[in-house]
């Protein structure tokens, strides 16, 4: 079944994710970097042009042969929702509308999510937030493989499948690694994209659907672009944590591959990137690069020091929070207060006496 992997632990490390300190070294040494923040102003037109050109394919599919829709489904079809997963992670950052209007960027993150079929936006920031802040750390950064993961996949077959099987554990992960009350917006999500998806199988068919949910889960495991899964973090260098790829591949992932200066600014928007690295040569040349995504593929599966347990590991700083942030509560709540609902609650206490006053005054 092929040769098994050689690690049998994660590799844990005491030192501190590298990120924040090159972030303070570069802006001390290029404080030019900061213009490089804020909004991308193409983003939001970039991604609705995907968003209808999917539903254009959906309309031009609705009769088309099975063969066809699934040749479509990979070459066409997912490539453009694989772009639009890291449309989400963009947008997640709020570089489409900035972080003045983190409401208008998640339901601009859900109209982005429409042609991926399945719900995803809100969760992903959800999760995402704490992959930057605790990298690596053990229980709260869900992009680490679990156990059962490390230890089942060790042959290159058996990691061929887990790369098969890849936008499964990145779905189900959270729920084992890292358990969240699911929030309004969460909620809101679903039902929008649910819609969706029975808009779709109304008015184009079931073929149609199958041409969107295939390009999902088929780009999210064997393909190109999902190589950057496994470009991203995992340690093809023992003291390296994060990685960039160089490559065509960018063009349509909205520039992932700049994953180290990525983290090293998550709130510049992935279109300007490049112009970091080019700004801040230095504290990037010397690192280990990517140049391309089926190497970066083949060797994780061929490579005997590659698998699910290649990735640094660190000890919690904090707790996991159970609860999270629900958006929408207060916007509810102002509105409530906007048409007198509490006034009105208020009168009504007053005069039937909800709360027993008059009671509890004739007992005293």
């Amino acid at each position: 079944m092929g040769q098994s992997v050689s690690r049998d632990d994660f590799i844990w490390t005491l030192t501190e994710q590298p990120h924040m300190s090159r972030r303070e070294a570069i802006v001390k040494k290029y404080p030019q970097v900061k213009t490089l923040f804020g909004v991308d102003p193409s983003l939001k037109y970039v991604v609705s042009s995907m968003v209808i050109f999917q539903i254009f394919m959906c309309w031009l599919l609705q009769d088309a042969d099975w063969i066809l829709i699934l040749l479509e489904g990979y070459l066409c079809g997912g490539i453009i929702n694989h772009a639009m997963t890291l449309a989400i992670h963009d947008i997640s950052h709020n570089t489409a509308f900035g972080n003045k209007h983190p409401l208008k960027n998640r339901f601009f993150g859900m109209w982005a999510n429409l042609p991926i079929a399945v719900p995803i936006s809100i969760s992903f920031k959800k999760y995402h937030v704490e992959h930057h802040r605790y990298l690596g750390e053990d229980g709260l950064d869900t992009d680490v493989p679990t156990t059962f993961e490390a230890e089942f996949f060790t042959t290159s077959p058996k990691k061929l499948l887990w790369l098969a099987l890849q936008p499964f554990f990145y779905a189900f992960r959270p729920l084992i690694i890292y358990k969240k009350a699911p929030t309004d917006m969460e909620i809101l999500n679903a039902v929008i994209q649910i819609s969706f998806d029975l808009a779709i199988l109304h008015f184009f068919g079931l073929k149609s659907l199958i041409y969107l949910l295939f390009g999902t889960i088929i780009s999210m495991g064997l393909h190109p672009s999902a190589g950057h899964f496994i470009s991203e973090h995992y340690a093809f260098k023992e003291d390296q944590e994060t990685f960039s790829y160089y490559g065509l591949w960018n063009l349509c992932t909205f520039n992932v591959g700049y994953h180290v200066e990525h983290h090293d600014f998550p709130y510049i928007p992935g279109r300007d990137l490049p112009k970091l690295r080019a700004m801040a040569p230095d504290f990037y040349e010397n690192l280990l690069q990517h140049t391309s995504m089926m190497e970066i593929l083949t060797e994780f599966v061929m490579n005997p020091s590659m698998g699910p347990y290649a990735r640094l590991k660190r000890k919690p700083r904090v707790d996991q929070q159970f609860y999270g942030n629900y958006q929408l509560f207060e916007y509810v709540e102002g509105f409530l207060h906007h048409i007198g609902i509490y006034r009105l609650q208020k009168f009504a206490g007053n005069v039937f006496d909800l709360n027993n006053n008059n009671e509890n005054k004739k007992l005293n």
